[in-house]
This record gives C-alpha cells, sequence and structure tokens, in this order.
C-alpha cells in the first residue's frame, strides 16, 4: 500500500496536511528546462549528439554500434566484445556445451577464457559456493516476502554482509570471494524469494529444492523453478545463451556505472551490488522486456489476424499515436542509446527463439514477433521523421524467450540480474585496481541565494 493509504487514511487532519506539503513540493525544484542548453549539462551523461559522455576506461567489455568516418558517425551491424572476444563468436563457440554461462564468468573476470582444467577447477568452486543455509532460507528469503522479486533479492543481499566474517575488507582477493558468491548465490536467492511469494502472497504450495551439483546454472535455474525440476535440453542451452548475452554490456550502461560510483567510494561489496540491483530494477532498464511482453499481450488481444500486416501495422501506429496499449507512444523493445542498425545480443537470441519456438509449437507466435519488429522499424521511422535506422533490441525477444521457459513474470528483472552481476563483478574488481578517485561530478547551482528570516518575520 502506499504511504497515505497505511498511516493516514483514518486522519482526515494529517491527510490535509500532507496534501499540504505535496502542494509545496510541487512548486519547489522546478528548473527551466532551457538552462539545460544554455550551461551545456549533459543529461543523462549524453552530448548533443547522444553519443555518452566519456567518465572511466574499461577491459571488460566494448559495445559497438556504427563506425566513424572522417568524423562522422555511420549506421553499422552492431557488435559486442567480452574482453577482446566478440559475443557472436562465444555463442557459437560454446556450441552445444552446457557451462556456457560459468565460461562467461571466468572469461569476464579472468580475462581469457578458460583451460579444460580451469574450467573444472572454478566449477568446483561455484558448486561449493551456491548453497545457501537452511538457517538463512527461514531466517530472511521466508520472512517479509515482497512481490517485487528485485526489492526482496536486495535485502537477502544486505543481510549476506551480517553472515560475513570479513564484509568490509576490500582488498581484491577478499572482494573476489564475495563476488563468487554471490554469483552462485543469486539464482537460489530469486527463486526462493519468488517462492515465498508465492505461498505467502498468493496462498499457494511452497517449493524449496536444492540446487545440485554437476548441474550447469542455467539447468539448475528450472529444477529448482518448476514443480517437476523436469526440462529440456534445448530448454537449458536457450537459458545459458540469454544469461551469456545479458552478463555485461559496457561500462556506461546505468546499473554497471552504479556499480564503479559506489565502489569508488570504498564501501562493500553487498552494499555495492545491492545499489547496482536498484538500478536495473527501473523499467527503463531492467524492467524493459516486461515491458515488451506486456505490450505483445495486448498486440495479441488487439490484432485479430496475425498474418494481416497491414492489420498490424495499423495498430503499431495506435500505439506510437498514444492511442493504444499503455499511452506512451512507445514501441517496446525497439531502439538503442548505441546499437544503429542492428543489436547483436537480439540476434542471436531470435535464433534461439526461433529454436524453442519449434520446439514448443509456438511458429504462429514467433511469425508475429518477426512481422511487429520489421513492420515497427518503418513506422517509428516514418512517425518520427527519423533518418538514423531503428533496430530491435534484445529486450524484443527475452520476454517471448521467458514466457516458453515457463518462467514467470516477476523472474524477468531478476534473470537480468542473476546474469549482469557477472558483469558487475568484473566491473568492481576493474575499478579497485585501478585506485580511481571517487566518482564525484559536478551539478550547476542555478537556485537564488536569500536572506535568512527569523520565525516571526517569515510570509
Amino acid at each position: 500500500m502506499a504511504l497515505e493509504e497505511t498511516l493516514i487514511a483514518n486522519n482526515s487532519s494529517l491527510k490535509n496536511e500532507m496534501d499540504y506539503l505535496e502542494q509545496v513540493l510541487l512548486n519547489t525544484h522546478r528548473i527551466d528546462p532551457n538552462l539545460y542548453e544554455e550551461y551545456d549539462v549533459k543529461r543523462g551523461l549524453r552530448d548533443s549528439n547522444g553519443k555518452g559522455v566519456l567518465t572511466g576506461l574499461t577491459e571488460v567489455s566494448d559495445v559497438c554500434g556504427f563506425d566513424v568516418i572522417n568524423g562522422r558517425k555511420i549506421p553499422a551491424e552492431g557488435s559486442l566484445y567480452y574482453q577482446g572476444i566478440n559475443v557472436n563468436d562465444l555463442v557459437h563457440g560454446l556450441g552445444s556445451k552446457k557451462f556456457g554461462f560459468e565460461e562467461t564468468i571466468f572469461l569476464l573476470l579472468f580475462g581469457r577464457l578458460p583451460k579444460e582444467e580451469e574450467l573444472k577447477r572454478f566449477l568446483g568452486i561455484m558448486f561449493e559456493l551456491e548453497a545457501l543455509s537452511g538457517r538463512f532460507v527461514r531466517d530472511v528469503v521466508m520472512k517479509a516476502s515482497n512481490s517485487n522479486i528485485m526489492n526482496a533479492m536486495q535485502r537477502c543481499i544486505l543481510t549476506l554482509y551480517t553472515y560475513d566474517d570479513n564484509p568490509e575488507d576490500i582488498s581484491v582477493e577478499n572482494v573476489l570471494r564475495q563476488s563468487l558468491e554471490l554469483i552462485a548465490k543469486m539464482p537460489l536467492i530469486a527463486v526462493y524469494s519468488y517462492h515465498a511469494y508465492r505461498h505467502f502472497r498468493k496462498d499457494e504450495t511452497l517449493l524449496i529444492r536444492n540446487p545440485e551439483k554437476g548441474r550447469s546454472l542455467a539447468e539448475n535455474l528450472l529444477l529448482m523453478l518448476r514443480p517437476n525440476g523436469q526440462y529440456t535440453e534445448l530448454e537449458a542451452k536457450v537459458l545459458d545463451i540469454a544469461l551469456v548475452l545479458h552478463a555485461e554490456h559496457g561500462g556506461g550502461n546505468n546499473s554497471t556505472f552504479t556499480t564503479h560510483v559506489v565502489t569508488s567510494s570504498g564501501t562493500d561489496t553487498y552494499s555495492s551490488t545491492a545499489a547496482s540491483i536498484g538500478s536495473l530494477k527501473g523499467p527503463r532498464h531492467g524492467g524493459a522486456n516486461l515491458k515488451a511482453q506486456k505490450m505483445f499481450d495486448d498486440i495479441k488481444a488487439s490484432v485479430k489476424d496475425w498474418d494481416n500486416e497491414d492489420e498490424i501495422r495499423l495498430y503499431l501506429r495506435k500505439i506510437l499515436n498514444k492511442e493504444a496499449f499503455d499511452h506512451s507512444g512507445l514501441i517496446y523493445g525497439m531502439g538503442h542509446a548505441v546499437y544503429t542498425l542492428s543489436d547483436p545480443r537480439e540476434k542471436l537470441l531470435k535464433s534461439f527463439a526461433e529454436k524453442l519456438a519449434k520446439e514448443k509449437g509456438l511458429e504462429n507466435e514467433f511469425a508475429l514477433y518477426d512481422r511487429v519488429e520489421r513492420l515497427a522499424k518503418e513506422e517509428i521511422m516514418t512517425h518520427r521523421k527519423m533518418f538514423k535506422p531503428v533496430c530491435a533490441n534484445v529486450d524484443f525477444y527475452s520476454g517471448f524467450v521467458y514466457t516458453m521457459l515457463g518462467i514467470p513474470e516477476e523472474l524477468f528483472t531478476p534473470l537480468f540480474a542473476i546474469a549482469r552481476i557477472a558483469g558487475w563483478s568484473a566491473h568492481r574488481l576493474e575499478e579497485l585496481l585501478n585506485a580511481g578517485k571517487i566518482i564525484r561530478p559536478a551539478y550547476k547551482y542555478v537556485g537564488h541565494h536569500t536572506e535568512f528570516y527569523a520565525r516571526d518575520e517569515r510570509e
């Protein structure tokens, strides 16, 4: 419930006072938007051309969305590199092997892919670290269940601080140990928090299943989540690839930049991770895939003939004109701040979505996604009179993939966090290793200095 509903509902006088304070607040903090241009403020840390302001250096990953020729940005097929390795090569090189996400974790943290013996040793460490004690599950995960699993995960991670004998030590050795523990435990925290929510908020049967050593992180996610613990080889593979594709995306995305900012203050690993989860929770960041999925639910219900491109196009125009869906004028899953012609993650995930749709008998739904993707590009460019091409991003198909895997919507964004903590950990270690200054950008004061008046002289 909202604050007013819980604290003020039965007190009309207090309600009136809160309404007054709200009006005072609304008349404050209003900054003239023209001042941002006057002082050349890089809102969102992006310049007038949409390019991110350079705030640091990284070797963890590289996001490429265009070519620069004679000083001009030229649209290009997107590419993404983890520690210098093209993600396309990484995914295709994994082939039918499991533990693709685990190999990716090693790559991001240590700068290269593991040798066979190194992978075995690394997996052994991860298997040992993934367990959560029964005491922690009982006293933390099961208490104060939360309908938003991201908040539940934050609470659990912050509480892990009290279970750590050396939580404040930010030496590289200790932070690496903490990072590996959090990466290994995050799937259990998310899935168990979801089961607690179902049981205590939905009055459904409580299901807690321990992960099994020898299974990949993706396999254990499906094992712990599903009542029967069963999954197909393709399902586990597709989830593994989804985790690989969401593991990292440069230092400038909101949650990873949060990692750098908070880490630069010298705080502990648990506080840093909780802060990044708070960032990822936002619908403009990690919550975008859920928005895209809900939009498609609306399209499926509103478009009678999924094969009729004219009908689809007409409905997309209604969305852009703020006449349909959530009236925001946005087609979710379309467009990206860096990528122009294509998002490499979207292309890879789309290919696996098609394979999974065939296994599930959902070819018609996949065909609808494909048509919407193609038509939306045209409609957005026409509607907004754009010359820069628009591409679908990874959120366009991820919700569809998760739905086919039977993953509930409550876990869409937590699944993103389960993957992205690998990248956060790599960036946190990079920040610590390079001993940078505390990140402290400037804000220009545009208010007015005023006199202080005694209380009885104030008007």
